[in-house]
């Protein structure tokens, strides 16, 4: 369950870059690229170790950056 929810914040940042009208300038962008790396750096430890929670949290951090949503807690 917890993977579809990040699924879904993933899809909706991609949209948000994709369909988007306006510009994003760098200082937005960097840090929401900087949460998405850091997420997928975590999924492909060659080892397997990874934590859920943090990839979870990066995804959350770089979808409420993007799309500047307040209910980003609901999706716990």
């Amino acid at each position: 369950m917890r993977l579809r929810k990040i699924q879904q914040l993933a899809y909706e940042i991609m949209d948000e870059i994709n369909t988007s009208k306006e510009k994003k300038q760098f200082d937005t962008l960097s840090p929401v690229i900087d949460n998405l790396s850091r997420a997928i750096g975590d999924l492909t430890d060659p080892l397997g170790n990874y934590s859920l929670d943090y990839i979870e949290e990066k995804v959350k951090n770089a979808h409420y950056l993007l799309l500047k949503k307040e209910n980003v807690n609901s999706y716990k």
